[in-house]
């Protein structure tokens, strides 16, 4: 039982860093159906943050939350302002212009943070361990589960229970209908865009006492991310739950049987499997074309 116990919470803690990256892009692309390339950039702007409001303004990671969503999030409206907004309907130039947009972020933050690699401190008062049904797991990855719960449950009440989301799914159902109505589509996406890429700083600032902070940080969970939105579905909150949720356990489980490099393969292997035999996600949302 304490085997099983210790696996759960391993595979948990895996699904919720995934689930945490995954979010914000979920929204975008689950939303707006725009392929953001760009999606780990942003991530990595949002460990920079935390690292900069450390180091310049004497902020502790808890603290400096709030300023890394506005300020990755406010970023992510210029962006979506300045380029993306003119390619909607043009996925393969929307692709080549995010990772356009993601190596001149790359680029900027070496020419001004510098190329070597930065760390952020962990919070103090999430630094021990916590007993789960007996099992001892480190306080900060409880810490990141409970608070990508509870962003979750933001994201979906946002979403599904308030006037803003409804113009969203309108939008999203049928463009031209619901801007007949009076819903400004533009407005509509590029704050969608914004919450996405603040979800996406969010998640870079949580990650970043796990690892270390460099630019090239974005390109290993911009991948992992895209595998738990398309498994589990576009446009499907709840699919993107269950995919991290799967992915994360299958991670823990077979690292532990063998190792990384071939659990890594393994789950790689069991998505190309299932998105064979069900390639609209796990949990497919039926919209209007």
């Amino acid at each position: 039982m304490d085997f099983f116990i210790q696996q759960l919470m391993t595979g948990l803690s895996i699904g919720s860093i995934l689930l945490l990256v995954a979010l914000g892009l979920a929204i975008i692309y689950g939303s707006m159906g725009v392929i953001n390339m760009a999606h780990g950039e942003f991530v990595m702007l949002g460990a920079y943050g935390a690292w900069a409001m450390n180091a310049y303004f004497g902020l502790g990671l808890l603290a400096s939350l709030a300023f890394v969503f506005v300020g990755v999030g406010a970023f992510g409206f210029a962006v979506e302002r300045g380029v993306i907004r003119f390619l909607y309907r043009r996925p393969l130039d929307t692709i080549l212009a995010t990772w356009g947009i993601g190596v001149m972020l790359q680029q900027a933050v070496r020419l001004f943070a510098g190329g070597e690699l930065r760390y952020v401190e962990m919070p103090s008062l999430l630094s021990g361990t916590v007993s789960v049904f007996g099992v001892i797991v480190p306080g900060y990855r409880v810490f990141i589960f409970l608070f990508v719960a509870a962003l979750f449950l933001v994201t979906w009440f946002l979403m599904f229970r308030t006037s803003f989301g409804t113009r969203l799914r309108a939008v999203v159902q049928d463009r031209q209908t619901a801007m007949c109505f009076g819903v400004n589509a533009d407005r509509v996406y590029s704050l969608t865009f914004a919450y996405g890429a603040g979800l996406a700083g969010l998640a870079g600032a949580l990650v970043a006492p796990l690892k270390s902070v460099s630019p090239e940080m974005g390109g290993a969970y911009v991948v992992d991310a895209f595998f738990v939105v398309v498994l589990g579905g576009v446009q499907s909150l709840f699919g993107t739950v269950a995919s991290a949720a799967l992915l994360g356990q299958m991670s823990g489980s077979l690292a532990y049987l063998a190792n990384d490099t071939i659990a890594k393969a393994l789950v790689l292997l069991a998505i190309i499997v299932l998105i064979r035999f069900r390639p609209q996600g796990l949990f497919a949302t039926k919209v209007r074309s």
